[in-house]
């Protein structure tokens, strides 16, 4: 479990570190439309790298592809720290395409091979667990690269090659994992979950799947631009990416065997309370900086939570048979919102200005509400 958990941090502080990508676009003469822009080619390689690892994990054990997975997003940042400003022009997108590629390969094929190794009773305090190590990596790579970088001078480029490091690191943590814990698995062909998404749309599942694609929109816009965001006001982006990881982590862990067992509807209702109100205060920092602590504690707390919650759900509400494709269609509506996103954000915060960018946020957070307590009637 700890090679896992492992692979999972150092993985994860790879896609932390596409939060300083609109850093490098501008610091190269590039606007946030630009960065938007790139983090579109991230799309394209997760709407590759997650249906092959649904197709293929039947075949080949999940840990593998997830190895695999670090090992494309290392390659993608060692590409990019070795660019010498945006020319030519197509390099950074294939560096970005590498990224997406990996973190959409490893994003299922991780919690799939832990689900694969629990039981129905242990997956919910284990996705809990394994949430809190990727959030860990996801907001404390920004803040060391970000500290590395204002502090000490390190060039963007040369932080980009020690994630690349990292995420070598990271592919043989996990390859480690999946041989000193086999599974044995009786599929010899390829999985098939593209046509499932009909006896998944039936089921209570398509909800927390639709919520995930909501949810990624709501994290990829106030992280992405967190420092667009805070320019010209007396808050920091390091200061949110660090409160708002230790609040999610903290959370989590202390709370990992007891989500599972609180009613479902109140407690997602209450976490996406949290998040409106964090997101909200967002309004308020060019007023106080105060504004952006509590905002980094709600949605730290609020989506923190929520995730793995919506997760489990999403699992276990559909038929064993389906349970694969199901993963596979929450990883794929998560990667939509959180990389797709951004090319509309980016484009909405240079044109419409930082309050419009806030309220829309707001807005899919509520959606993502409605999904969760309005049910069909029978």
């Amino acid at each position: 479990m700890l090679f896992i958990l492992l692979g999972t941090l150092f993985t994860a502080a790879g896609y932390g570190a596409t939060f300083l990508i609109s850093f490098w676009f501008r610091a190269n003469g590039g606007s946030d439309i630009d960065a938007g822009s790139a983090l579109g080619m991230a799309l394209v390689g997760t709407l590759m790298g997650v249906p092959l690892v649904g197709w293929c994990a039947g075949r080949v054990d999940a840990a593998r592809l997830a190895a695999v997975g670090a090992l494309a997003l290392a390659c993608g940042y060692a590409l990019l720290g070795g660019l010498r400003g945006l020319s030519p022009a197509y390099l950074p997108g294939v560096a970005i395409l590498l990224i997406g590629l990996g973190w959409g390969m490893f994003y299922l094929a991780a919690p799939l091979a832990l689900s694969e190794r629990l039981t129905d009773r242990e997956r919910g305090p284990g996705f809990i667990r394994f949430s809190a190590f990727q959030m860990t990596g996801i907001c404390l790579s920004p803040i060391l690269l970000n500290l590395g970088v204002a502090k000490y001078d390190l060039p963007l480029s040369t932080a980009f090659l020690w994630v690349a490091a990292v995420g070598l690191a990271a592919s043989l943590l996990l390859g480690t994992f999946g041989l000193r814990e086999p599974i044995r698995s009786s599929e010899s062909a390829l999985r098939p979950w593209v046509g499932s998404v009909i006896m998944i749309a039936k089921s209570t599942a398509i909800r927390p799947i639709v919520m995930a694609g909501l949810g990624g929109a709501v994290f990829s816009g106030m992280m992405a631009f967190q420092g667009s965001l805070t320019e010209g006001t007396g808050a920091s982006a390091s200061t949110f990416f660090a409160v708002h990881a230790t609040t999610a982590v903290v959370t989590r862990l202390v709370l990992a065997r007891k989500l599972p067992v609180w009613p479902r509807t109140p407690l997602i209702s209450c976490l996406l309370g949290c998040l409106i109100a964090g997101l909200a205060s967002l309004l308020g920092m060019p007023v106080h900086p105060a504004f952006q602590i509590a905002a980094a504690v709600l949605t730290g707390a609020g989506y923190g939570l929520l995730y793995p919650v919506i997760q489990t759900w999403a699992v276990n509400a559909s038929p064993q048979e389906y349970r694969h494709a199901a993963l596979t269609w929450f990883v794929l509506a998560y990667f939509v919102g959180i990389f797709g996103f951004p090319a509309i954000g980016g484009w909405l915060l240079v044109t419409a200005g930082k309050a419009v960018f806030v309220w829309l946020l707001v807005a899919l957070a509520t959606l993502e509400l409605a999904t969760a307590v309005l049910r069909k009637r029978r």
